[in-house]
């Protein structure tokens, strides 16, 4: 019964006349492999293929859209795109400005990398995290000194050049950093739980837009597709619904 209604709403949602069919999907492009451009200069990674299949799903036309972090969020309510699908984790404190869809990430651990497996984190060190993300809020509580940076690739380069004793980010973000560095970067057992997990992010006034994309996340964890794209781009050990 379950499944039947969700489908039911995928179709009548799709019908609604106050509806626009092609829908702007606004994203970081820097965040591998949540998104990111690719060699051909296009979006790419698992939140282009979730988003296009979603689109798909309720029969509508994603176009992609690249925004700084930092800007994300205005640029959104000022109506340059539709969505934010870029790895945004659900919060309180976002979801007073901004609506989300239901999560189609699982809350996952943060995580810090470091030059050396005994680098300081807490009370003295120095902590590098990208502006305006919930690691950044969680770094500026716990004792460190927080450096922020406008991308997650400089806040990674802090630590390579000596500027931070850490980084702290997603894990899934950083585990492909530290695996392809050769040992010269080290993934930190300190694995931290922060928010309800990633949705996709639209003004508050889209309620019909965001009920069509949350029939059709739904979907996709009903029939294990999207369990599927997870393991796809995070590995066999990610995560899943």
């Amino acid at each position: 019964m379950k499944k039947l209604l969700i489908a039911t709403a995928l179709v009548a949602l799709t019908a609604g006349a106050g509806l626009a069919q092609t829908v702007r999907m606004g994203t970081e492009g820097a965040y591998p492999p949540y998104n990111f451009i690719n060699d051909k200069g296009e979006v790419d990674g698992f939140e282009r293929e979730l988003g296009d299949t979603l689109c798909a799903k309720a029969g509508l036309t994603c176009e992609w859209v690249t925004n700084d972090w930092d800007s994300i969020i205005p640029n959104l309510q000022s109506g340059n795109y539709d969505t934010i699908i870029a790895g945004m984790s659900i919060t309180d404190e976002r979801d007073k400005v901004i609506d989300f869809t239901q999560n189609y990430i699982p809350p996952a651990a943060s995580a810090y990398m470091a030059l050396t497996a005994d680098a300081k984190i807490g009370d003295g060190a120095v902590v590098a995290a990208q502006i305006g993300t919930i690691q950044a809020g969680y770094v500026a509580e716990s004792g460190a000194t927080l450096l922020e940076f406008a991308t997650p690739d400089e806040s990674v380069a802090a630590v390579k050049n000596g500027e931070a004793d850490a980084v702290f980010a997603d894990k899934d973000y950083l585990a492909p950093i530290a695996a392809e560095s050769g040992g010269a970067l080290v993934m930190l057992p300190n694995d931290v739980p922060l928010g309800g997990g990633v949705g996709m992010g639209l003004r508050e006034s889209d309620t019909e837009l965001k009920a069509t994309f949350d029939a059709a996340i739904q979907s996709m964890k009903d029939d294990g597709s999207l369990n599927v794209m997870i393991k796809k781009w995070f590995g066999e050990d990610a995560t899943t619904f």
